[in-house]
């Protein structure tokens, strides 16, 4: 690293400076001096870019800091005052300095550090203004207006104070008054952002001056008289170890929660899950508790059971704080300061029906319990869940808990330990302690206690010993003479109560009956302590980049007995180790031990070794061997256990035993193998290996949603219904279909392909599949379904289901609650019933002549109802004329009865005058249309027509259009009529009576009522020879005998004016 002087900046007046901060994010330097000096720059010439200054005259500046959001600046004072600038230089205030109420004499700030949030926060509105003085009074802030800051007197001296890293622990500096002594003793305090005290830290040299964190908080450096020391910081990590899975938290500064990381070492994949207000973690087995907080306004609190990839499997709420949280295979038990909660929890595999069904019965019964610390149970079912025992305080609070399967040890701050039995909790013991527990672990046939204290002065107690005290009286338990200090981490083996591992400092000591092993070098905390062997994980780099966990950072240390019997095996043979290891008697050496004669096909010693370890695997698979008389065969055998299968294959090939290979490979799971083995083969291949081989490739490649490279195994081995799962997940509806017509009548698969068919909506292949394997009524459910009535009534009439009709009916009502009229008319005319279906659109197109909406839009639906009747007459005519021919009442289905009695209904404006609606709305477009192009004669006469459907059009709207016609064409009689009509026709106002009568009266002023002109309509309804047919493209009457009449609606057009048309101008089909 190379370092060099590259700007000098000078400040007016010659004025000496006593701060400097600098804005990291827009590169802002603010700096206080003497006489008041307050001034922000920003780096960018020689002389600096002065963005403000004051003058604070008689003050004296000490101490500057930025807010996380470069908004706020803080001055601080010589005389301890701190004063609140935003970054334009404003004065905002003075804060409040809550940690000084009733304190006098002299004080000043001794260090004031904002912690900017650059790696999230431990919680939500976390407080990250620490603000120290010299007194030491302290107090920590969550921004500069807190009213209720945390206050902290560290009954010292500060000198400096700094946050580490991720804002989680405040560093406070300084030297207290030795009681006993003349000099100052150094102590450096470690808070939390709450004020809960962590740890001391007692420090040599005469005075302490400053200190600072190392970047990732490992370190934290303090300069003492003329020298700089430096103290290891070992953090206690929120983290845990089960099932082969490492799972450890940590913030973001981009979330409010916790991201809690389920690393799994073994196949190196992780889990993510965001926990909000995550208090700790604990691990037992193959499960762990999450301790979190429920809410931030409510003190109740959340133990979460997950399995080893975060999946959540059963919450406890719980009243009192989990200060202290430990588990066994079957209790969870945490504590506050003054009670501990007991959960005997269950994972859900291990549930019957009637154990969920009687959850609150179980509780009932036990499951849960509280007790208070002072309380002395007796081990029957005293316990209840009565969290009032939790709010009476008590003199002498917990301070550390620790359990297994049957006992539970509880620490208090006195030094008294208190022991329970379990699963039903009574008090068996008290001991007493010569040091306050911090951290406390049981052995695993729970006979000894090892104990951490808070200056990490590691003890232990034998909890069984019965030992003759001073006065002549025996008491039980005895504290053992080792002691170790600077020890931060130690696990006991889960499989011999003498032995143990702990961390002193960088290095790990593993000890044997309290006799050390010769230390190995690393920072790992220590994870698991099984068959001799330490699994440690390093969480310093794990968390220097917590989303890319690396699996060189475990490592997996074997202890000193393990490393020499296998070295011993190696060196000097089977026979000299084993006295050895009859000496060091452990499962894991026997097992050594017997794998090494398996190598050597010593099959007696590998015997004996096996069932010295209690392996009956091992032994049945020695008696295998000794059944085998060839020595290659045994060797395969034996590489085959040790995991070389490779080996073993080529030895098994070797040896012309292509069916061992093979069958080896299947055993594996290793199809591909299998399959080259089977076509590499000199003999034929078995043809059902081949299918089996196939099949499991293809179920390879599904499992991984590989559908093409799966549909190609299973056409090989024939597997159809696996081949029909990937077709449709595949969406090749083609091959499914070809795959449906392959198979026989009645193939068990025909339903499951079918409804595939049905859930894409394919109905037809649906209804084919159904039919095929003699399912007809689900074809008709099909059909119903997917809204294709008309088949579904063909499937009814052909299998002679009698039940469509009232599936029908019940289907239409459904729609008509609902609202959908339009659906339940296509319902209806797919299903062929013509008259239901006109007469709801009937009443759609009432509904909308009413609102008086688009005439051309009234005219299509009335148009459209029009032609449903005409569907319908048609239908009847068809079934009359089967009647004829004579076909039986049986060859007609139930629709044609229901046709029937609509028959005789019959005789209604919807059957007789269907098109009416649509008469009406034609001849008052054509009206209008005829008028707006200047045909004013042709428009009066369609105009005179709509005086037949008062019922369908407002009469106002008819004799307005008349009355406006008449007038264009000057046939003012005409026009006087329509003025008549319109003066007296009841539905208008008064006010709108008067203007009409106002507008007749200035129109025949100039104009006299009398119409001059005959036209021919008049001179034949005079006549009185009947009604003339009427021209529905001009609106005149049709006098000639030759017209042409449309096949769909029965009405006329004159005959030289069709061939201007090539659509019916009514119902608008074809012209023929």
């Amino acid at each position: 690293m190379f370092i060099y002087l590259s700007k000098k900046i000078a400040i007016p007046g010659n004025v000496r400076l006593r701060c400097i901060s600098w804005n990291k994010d827009q590169g802002f330097i603010a700096c206080g001096g003497e006489d008041g000096l307050l001034k922000v720059l920003k780096l960018e010439t020689q002389t600096g870019n002065r963005i403000w200054g004051k003058d604070l005259k008689g003050s004296q500046l000490c101490h500057v800091a930025w807010s996380s959001d470069s908004k706020i600046l803080l001055f601080g004072m010589a005389n301890g005052e701190i004063h609140i600038y935003d970054n334009q230089g404003n004065f905002i205030m003075k804060m409040k300095l809550n940690c000084l109420v009733n304190v006098t004499g002299a004080f000043s700030i001794a260090g004031i550090h904002w912690y900017p949030g650059t790696e999230g926060y431990t919680e939500q509105d976390c407080p990250c203004l620490a603000i120290c003085f010299d007194n030491g009074r302290c107090q920590i802030m969550r921004h500069e207006n807190d009213q209720n800051p945390v206050l902290i007197d560290t009954g010292m001296n500060v000198v400096s104070i700094q946050w580490n890293h991720c804002g989680s622990v405040l560093a406070v500096a300084g030297f207290q008054k030795a009681t006993t002594q003349d000099k100052d003793v150094n102590l450096v305090q470690f808070y939390t952002p709450f004020g809960e005290h962590l740890r001391t830290l007692k420090v040599p040299g005469k005075q302490m001056s400053a200190l600072s964190w190392e970047g990732g908080g490992l370190k934290i450096g303090l300069a003492v008289d003329s020298f700089i020391y430096f103290a290891n910081i070992r953090p206690d990590y929120k983290w845990g170890y089960c099932s082969n899975t490492v799972v450890y938290a940590y913030t973001r500064p981009d979330r409010p929660e916790y991201c809690v990381v389920f690393w799994d070492t073994k196949n190196n994949e992780k889990y993510v899950k965001y926990v909000k207000s995550l208090i700790s973690i604990t691990t037992c087995g193959d499960f762990c508790i999450l301790a979190t907080k429920a809410d931030e306004n409510q003190p109740q609190y959340v133990l979460v059971l997950c399995n080893s990839i975060g999946t959540p499997l059963d919450p406890k709420y719980i009243d009192i704080g989990p200060l202290f949280v430990t588990m066994t295979k079957t209790h969870v038990i945490a504590a506050s300061k003054e009670a501990f909660y007991i959960w005997q929890y269950r994972v859900a595999k291990k549930l019957t029906a009637m154990e969920i069904n009687q959850v609150a019965r179980t509780r009932k019964e036990g499951r849960e319990r509280i007790y208070h610390i002072d309380d002395i149970p007796s081990g029957a079912a005293d316990g209840v869940l009565d969290y009032s025992k939790a709010i009476q305080g008590t003199r002498d609070p917990i301070c550390a808990i620790t359990a297994s399967d049957k006992t539970l040890i509880v620490g208090r701050e006195s030094g008294t330990i208190q022991r329970y039995s379990l699963p039903n909790v009574g008090l068996l013991q008290k001991y007493v302690l010569n040091c306050r527990a911090y951290q406390m672990s049981l052995n695993c046939n729970s006979s000894r206690l090892a104990i951490i204290d808070l200056s990490g002065v590691l003890t232990f107690f034998d909890l069984d010993t019965r030992v003759t005290d001073s006065t002549g009286q025996q008491i039980v338990g005895e504290q053992l003479k080792l002691e170790r200090k600077d020890v931060w981490d130690m696990k006991w083996a889960k499989d011999n109560p003498d032995l143990f591992a702990m961390m002193e400092k960088t290095r790990m000591y593993v000890f044997r009956n309290l006799d050390p092993e010769e230390p190995i070098q690393t920072s790992g905390y220590i994870c698991n302590f099984e068959d001799l062997e330490i699994k440690s994980v390093l969480l310093d780099e794990i968390l220097k980049n917590p989303e890319h966990p690396n699996k060189e950072y475990i490592i997996n240390f074997e202890i000193r007995s393990l490393r020499d019997s296998r070295a011993l095996i190696e060196e000097v043979g089977i026979e000299e180790s084993s006295q050895f290891i009859e000496d060091n008697p452990h499962p894991r050496l026997w097992r050594l031990l017997a794998e090494a004669a398996l190598q050597k096909l010593d099959l007696q010693t590998a015997e004996q070794a096996f069932v010295r370890c209690k392996d009956y695997q091992g032994i049945k698979f020695v008696k295998c061997l000794g059944n085998l008389q060839s020595e290659s065969m045994k060797q395969a055998e034996v590489a085959a256990y040790f995991g070389r299968f490779e080996e073993a294959e080529r030895m098994y090939l070797d040896m012309d035993r292509r069916d061992l290979a093979i069958g080896l490979r299947i055993k594996l799971g290793d199809w591909f193998r299998v399959l080259q083995l089977l076509k590499t083969g000199s003999g034929d291949a078995d043809d059902t290996l081949l299918e089996q081989a196939h099949n499991a490739i293809g179920d390879y490649f599904a499992d991984r949603q590989k559908w093409i490279n799966a549909v190609q195994y299973y056409v090989q081995g024939r597997n159809q219904e696996r081949l029909a799962e990937c077709y449709y997940m595949l969406e090749d509806y083609q091959g499914l279909e070809n795959l449906a017509n392959s198979l026989p009548e009645n193939n068990k698969l025909l339903p499951d392909i079918a409804h595939m068919f049905v859930r894409v909506g394919m109905c037809e292949q649906a209804v084919i599949a159904f039919l095929k394997c003699n399912r007809p009524k689900d074809a008709v459910d099909t059909c119903v379904h997917l809204n294709q009535w008309n088949k579904a009534v063909e499937l009814a009439k052909n299998h002679n289901m009698k039940e469509i009709g009232s599936l029908l009916a019940r289907y239409a009502s459904h729609l008509l609650e609902k609202n959908k009229i339009l659906d339940a008319i296509e319902l209806y005319r797919k299903a062929n019933y013509f008259f239901d279906a006109a007469k709801l659109m009937f009443k759609i197109a009432d509904e909308e002549a009413k609102k008086r909406t688009k005439p051309f839009r009234v005219k299509k639906l009335y148009v459209l109802s029009a032609l449903l009747v005409e569907q319908y007459h048609e239908q009847v005519k068809n079934a009359q004329r089967g009647k004829v021919k004579g076909k039986s009442s049986e060859a007609t289905s139930a629709l044609a009865g229901l046709l029937e009695e609509d028959v005789l209904s019959s005789a209604n404006r919807l059957t007789d005058n269907a098109w009416r609606g649509a008469e009406a709305y034609h001849f008052f477009i054509l009206a209008q249309r005829q008028l707006y192009e200047g045909y004013v004669d042709m428009a009066m006469k369609t105009a005179l027509h709509l005086r037949d459907y008062e019922d369908i059009i407002p009469a106002v709207e008819i004799y307005s259009l008349l009355a406006l016609c008449a007038c264009a064409n000057r046939a003012f009689g005409t026009c006087s009529k329509a003025f008549v009509k319109l003066e007296s026709l009841e539905t208008l106002s008064p006010e709108q009576r008067q203007q009409y009568e106002d507008l007749a009266l200035e129109i025949f002023t100039k104009h006299c009522p009398k119409h001059t002109k005959k036209s021919d309509l008049d001179g034949l309804l005079e006549g009185g020879e009947g009604k003339l047919p009427t021209c529905v493209a001009t609106g005149r009457s049709i006098t000639e005998y030759q017209f042409w009449m449309c096949n769909v609606c029965k009405h006329c057009v004159q005959a030289q004016e069709i061939s201007n048309y090539n659509f019916c101008p009514l119902c608008h089909s074809s012209v023929t």
